[in-house]
């Protein structure tokens, strides 16, 4: 029987955005690649302490719980660990949101028991346990480090994308997110589904967006140059949006609620907006606190059935702590 290093683990860890996919079109070797950011909400707050049997508690869904009891009795099964754990959920972020539910969930819960029964094993050793990582490395970045993210995609080998970009991002500037409480985004069999179904990316289109992000969203974010930034992000967007359009029903945004939303902001002159992965979050960044609370009044005044946060950048990784 495995013999609990401490007597319990706190793990806290945040949501993040997918930005975009850089090269879809893989005629180098590499496929995918992505831009992404790490927020400081929502999180994913747990504590982990050796039981006689794998439970979960706290303020979760039933079926949020049972997903972290599946998650822990998985990686038990891979890594041959014969001691089981409680787990007390203090908070988790939204599920199918585009936000990184599946693999954040996944890492805390893997590393908490990793850190409880002194395994020694990495974030990124069981995101590959896990099979998280399929396509895009940023939410293991994310919880590694945190920042503004750029992974390499995918190769012949390659277990996890790997890192190839970290910056921190500016403090002043805020995220908007847009969420569709009321729609999901594609997950699961559907999501596999139409991966399968997407046209081959254009070879000239993966250069572009390459351009884009090494030459013009990067340096705008290491000179605080927001209007470059947003034009860069924006316009990727655009691209991959038009891509995926036919598989979330015919637009770069799979909720016309949240694509309404994003319209209204570009027309009060917000340069950055976009859909987080498959939706149905959309985000804008915006250059302050008070711009930010500015827009989310205009927004909740508009009426619609959306929910609206602001949120920061995340700027460091995830918090493991032995308590």
């Amino acid at each position: 029987m495995s013999v609990a290093a401490y007597s319990s683990v706190k793990v806290i860890t945040t949501a993040r955005l997918h930005m975009g996919f850089i090269d879809m079109h893989g005629g180098l070797g590499r496929r995918f690649g992505s831009i992404g950011l790490s927020l400081d909400k929502p999180a994913t707050r747990l504590q982990v302490a050796a039981s006689d049997d794998f439970s979960v508690s706290g303020p979760t869904t039933e079926h949020t719980a049972e997903r972290v009891a599946a998650c822990a009795r998985r990686f038990a099964q891979l890594v041959g660990l014969t001691g089981c754990a409680h787990f007390k959920m203090l908070e988790a972020i939204p599920e199918h949101s585009g936000l990184g539910s599946g693999t954040q969930m996944s890492l805390a819960v893997g590393v908490a028991l990793s850190k409880l029964y002194g395994l020694g094993l990495t974030a990124r050793e069981v995101a590959a346990l896990a099979s998280r990582g399929a396509r895009s490395g940023i939410g293991v970045g994310a919880f590694e480090h945190g920042g503004l993210l750029v992974d390499g995609g995918r190769g012949p080998h390659t277990q996890v994308p790997p890192l190839i970009a970290r910056m921190d991002f500016p403090e002043a500037w805020r995220i908007i997110l847009v969420s569709d409480m009321g729609g999901l985004g594609v997950h699961g069999a559907q999501e596999l589904q139409a991966f399968g179904a997407l046209p081959e990316f254009p070879a000239a289109q993966a250069a572009h967006l390459s351009r884009l992000v090494l030459m013009q969203a990067l340096p705008a974010v290491a000179e605080q140059d927001l209007e470059s930034f947003g034009v860069a992000i924006s316009e990727l967007q655009r691209t991959v949006g038009d891509h995926f359009a036919a598989e979330q029903g015919g637009g770069c945004y799979i909720s016309p609620a949240v694509a309404d939303a994003m319209a209204w902001l570009e027309a009060q002159g917000v340069s950055c907006v976009g859909q987080s992965s498959w939706g149905p979050t959309g985000f804008a960044v915006v250059a302050s606190e008070e711009q930010a609370a500015k827009l989310l009044q205009g927004l909740e005044q508009r009426g619609m059935p959306l929910r609206y946060e602001i949120c920061s950048a995340h700027n460091t990784g995830s918090i493991v702590e032995a308590i």
